[in-house]
């Protein structure tokens, strides 16, 4: 039987001193090495599961990029055991469908708060308590998209459990996840993902700071979710613009 080692978080597979206060969460393991190709003398720590991490520097700051896997349950795992090693700061780069005609492909989103339609937040505060953005790391992430000329949207996005809902009526509750999209669409939420809600809340109940930069590679009000992967070099580039204005100012 083996015994397991108490000093390593069991599924991120991280110690304290593995990473950085500041860390870059994708959702997909590939994309954390490609997120590290941005750091100095990078090197890989731990790879478990969903949860693949890096760890290097940009500008002497040091600097990591833990993957979340899929959907708020895991990104709420991740953002649990990081905060027990030590992060601070967290900024989530994902990839996200387009609920307005005015966001387009390739664009990014910089989220100030999410609609919480997952499961994973309400078990940690009721539905009234709202999923918000740290004002600080949005407003870096803003200033960084202005500065690298990155055409970046502010505002509400949208977040889910269920990917296959979306544009699907053969479902048996087809025709309310139809209301809901056009809902959305009428309240200017900008685009949907599956992780602000969790990232938002444990953040902010754990007094931690987190943000979300979006690349737009779908069309959701058009019913395609996912067209064309672009715009992922652009947020991976901000986010790391951000965390050098960040760390001039904390």
């Amino acid at each position: 039987m083996t015994e397991i080692d108490r000093s390593v978080e069991y599924h991120i597979g991280l110690k304290k001193g593995d990473i950085g206060k500041y860390v870059l969460m994708p959702g997909d393991p590939g994309r954390t090495e490609i997120i590290a190709s941005y750091f100095d003398d990078a090197k890989e720590v731990a790879f478990n599961r969903e949860y693949r991490t890096f760890t290097g520097t940009v500008d002497g700051i040091k600097i990591s990029t833990t993957s979340t896997g899929i959907g708020c349950p895991s990104a709420g795992i991740a953002m649990e055991e990081l905060v027990n090693v030590g992060a601070e700061v967290f900024i989530r780069i994902g990839t996200a469908g387009s609920l307005q005609k005015e966001v387009a492909l390739g664009d990014v989103v910089v989220s100030t708060g999410a609609v919480r339609e997952d499961g994973f937040s309400r078990q940690y505060v009721p539905l009234s308590f709202p999923a918000v953005a740290d004002i600080r790391v949005t407003n870096a992430l803003i200033e960084a998209a202005e500065k690298l000329n990155v055409k970046a949207h502010p505002g509400i996005v949208h977040c889910k459990d269920a990917f296959h809902t979306e544009g699907n009526m053969d479902l048996p509750l087809g025709k309310y996840h139809e209301e809901r999209w056009d809902a959305w669409y009428k309240s200017w939420v900008l685009a949907t993902s599956m992780e602000s809600s969790a990232i938002f809340i444990l953040s902010y109940i754990k007094k931690k700071m987190a943000g979300e930069i979006l690349a737009i590679i779908g069309t959701t009000y058009d019913d395609k979710p996912i067209e064309k992967k672009v715009g992922i070099d652009e947020a991976i580039s901000v986010a790391i613009e951000a965390v050098k204005i960040l760390d001039k100012k904390l």
